[in-house]
């Protein structure tokens, strides 16, 4: 087991993400086998998901991602020289608005993502004062609604400034590329819509005189499910943290995907109750008899929604328990019905669910949302505590190793002090 950085001596016991880089890994290896003619960009914006974004982005790069992709432009500067990203990984940026750090991503050779003529002017303008050209990706509208330049005369309009500009060397327009509304919706009539608008969109541009590198559209639930958007690059997001894109699509194991963080607390506290007692803010919870109250030291500061307030679930010395009463900022309850594990047990709240834990998505149910937020939500004051389980096994094979030896030179009368 490893970490990237000291951790204070007293925050693993209080509470910890485990981040297990491996798993990282063999899902990005997984996802690349479920588009082979593809390259795989890494979505790593805010901070992975919640999970890190420099450790993420080198366990990503070293299992085959050759692209990194980033929300806004600071997430990208600062990937780009960070020790173990080599400088041939490419990383796009696609969150712009105005007076962004144009020239520093120019200089930084970041993909940036255009979706309007404001964009396309005013990256084009610190090109020239760069002195060299800027890498652009063009974004089409293709029915989401949201980033993204409109199909007609919006679309011909950017495309002939890009090309004007490609053409006096101020600009490389390196992709062509769009986002699915319903990807995760498999047979939503929008996505035969989008594919269609895409094609013709990046036909048009094609046509107009522009060679992009890369096009793209698919997502993580694309990437698994649609091999007909795949094209020349996908971008796979909650799939390579092991979470499914929906679960009408799938399990993570459906996909062979495992997730990649559990998050964990110690016990704070183990109490007798009697009953009719009152548990946290408004008593929306009160025991049913004389029972065992535990107090987890995680709260909606920390991340912990506070919606999931008497739903919740924790796995606590091998049995699930439910958050009784409300989410506090700081900590919650659990009625633990007469169980008396000590304080500093460990209470695990979702995981892979191999130890018969919760998972994000048993959090996500509870409290009415999605998976991706439980895992992007959880906040700073949870250290990140990042493993390596090849490598612990590894050392485990090697330390089992010597061990053999030891015990072959014990049986031959040699012992480990006799040969000092």
């Amino acid at each position: 087991m490893s970490t990237t950085a000291p951790l204070p001596s007293t925050a693993p016991l209080r509470a910890r993400a485990e981040i297990d880089l491996a798993a990282l890994r063999a899902n990005v290896r997984t996802l690349r086998a479920h588009a082979p003619g593809a390259a795989l960009m890494a979505v790593v914006k805010s901070e992975a998901y919640g999970h890190g974004a420099l450790p993420c982005a080198r366990a990503a790069v070293a299992a085959g991602a050759g692209w990194l992709g980033t929300a806004t432009p600071e997430e990208a500067l600062a990937l780009r020289g960070a020790a173990g990203i080599p400088a041939d990984v490419r990383i796009m940026c696609w969150l712009w608005t105005p007076g962004g750090p144009w020239r520093e991503a120019i200089e930084a050779d970041l993909d940036v993502s255009v979706s309007g003529m404001w964009a396309l002017r005013e990256v084009t303008e610190a090109a020239r004062r760069a002195g060299r050209p800027a890498r652009v990706q063009l974004k089409a509208d293709t029915g989401l609604g949201r980033n993204g330049c409109q199909p007609g005369d919006d679309w011909a309009e950017l495309v002939a400034e890009a090309a004007r500009a490609e053409g006096e060397g101020l600009v490389r327009v390196t992709g062509l590329w769009s986002h699915f509304a319903c990807a995760d919706e498999p047979g939503h009539p929008s996505i035969a819509l989008q594919l269609g608008r895409f094609r013709e969109m990046v036909s048009y541009a094609q046509g107009e005189g522009l060679s992009p590198e890369v096009r793209h559209i698919a997502n993580s639930p694309a990437t698994l499910t649609l091999p007909e958007a795949h094209f020349d690059l996908v971008r796979t997001g909650i799939a390579l943290y092991g979470i499914s894109p929906s679960p009408e699509i799938g399990t993570p194991a459906d996909f062979g995907l495992r997730p990649v963080m559990t998050l964990s607390a110690s016990l704070a506290l183990v109490k007798h109750v009697p009953g009719g007692h009152g548990v946290s803010y408004g008593h929306r919870y009160t025991t049913a008899g004389e029972t065992t109250l535990g107090l987890v030291p995680l709260g909606y500061a920390d991340g912990i929604p506070r919606h999931a307030s008497g739903t919740g679930p924790v796995l606590i010395g091998g049995k699930w328990r439910t958050v009784a009463g409300r989410i506090a900022m700081d900590q919650f309850v659990v009625d633990l019905g007469g169980d008396e594990p000590p304080p500093g047990s460990e209470a695990v709240l979702f995981g892979p669910g191999d130890r018969g834990e919760p998972t994000a998505e048993d959090w996500a149910q509870a409290a009415g949302t999605i998976a991706y937020e439980i895992v992007t939500r959880i906040g700073t004051r949870v250290p990140r505590v990042y493993v390596d389980s090849d490598v612990d096994a590894e050392i485990g094979a090697e330390i089992g190793a010597e061990q053999a030896v030891g015990r072959e030179h014990r049986s031959a009368g040699n012992s480990p002090s006799g040969d000092r």
